[in-house]
This record gives structure tokens, sequence and C-alpha cells, in this order.
């Protein structure tokens, strides 16, 4: 059987750690983890934009369905029994939304929380912390 896609933010370490612990978690051969920053991995899926990559994690099953953010999550532990079993939890009422909450909310701030895997200079601490009013040493004003 084809594997589902589980499509991640590469430059995020947040991200990525979480997506190899999600293949460990999977049944073999089951998912594929690939990184939608990665040039040409988008181009496979013309129904997913980079937008809607960065807002969530994808799951694309072999049969072209999407899910994302923790529903994508859910999907890739239901291929293995037990946990599984677990992970049906996460449709019981008001546990998707607090889970949903959740995730928008890590989401958001992920470059925060861990960093990014693509660089560590000054610049890439602008990009971690957009609401920095600092500019970077090259544009503020000499003394």
């Amino acid at each position: 059987m084809a594997p589902s896609y589980l499509l991640f933010d590469g430059h995020c370490r947040l991200c990525t750690a979480g997506s190899r612990r999600m293949l460990r978690l999977a049944r073999p051969g089951a998912v594929e983890l690939l990184d939608f920053q990665e040039p040409g991995v988008l181009a496979r899926f013309p129904g997913l934009s980079h937008a809607e990559c960065m807002r969530e994690m994808k799951l694309v099953t072999p049969g072209g369905r999407v899910f994302g953010g923790v529903e994508a999550i859910v999907r890739v532990l239901a291929t293995r029994g037990v946990l599984g079993s677990w992970a049906c939890l996460y449709y019981i009422p008001g546990l998707r939304q607090i889970a949903d909450a959740a995730y928008v909310r890590v989401a958001r701030n992920r470059y925060r929380l861990r960093g990014r895997t693509d660089c560590a200079s000054e610049g890439c601490a602008l990009h971690a912390s957009p609401r920095s009013t600092t500019p970077p040493a090259e544009e503020r004003p000499k003394p």
C-alpha cells in the first residue's frame, strides 16, 4: 500500500523533531516525511499552498485526502492499533476544540519556541521574533 505523506516545516526545529517522532510512532511504511520547504515538494501536491503548510502540518493520504494540524497527528497515530484507539479521543466534542486551539497557538509561535534549523545569524532572530522593533546591526544608525 502507498504511504501517506506528512508535510512539515523543515526550517522549524520543533516541526522537524515532532515529525520524526510521529514517523517512529506510525506503522512502518505507512507515512513518509516531506519537508515542504524543499524545492519541488509542494509541486507534487497542487492543491496545497505554501501558506497553508506554514499554518499547520499536513497529512496527504494515498487517496488524496488532506488533514491538517492535530487531525494529521491523530491520523498518523491511527496507523497503529493501540495508539489509534487513544487517538480517537480527539473526536470527543470539546477535546477536539481544545487540542486544535493549543496546536494553533504553538504553530504560530514555533520559531520562538525552538528556533529555526536553517540559520543562526542575527537576521534569523528577527524571524523568531516578529514583534521585535530592533533593526539588524547593519541597519542601525552609526554613532
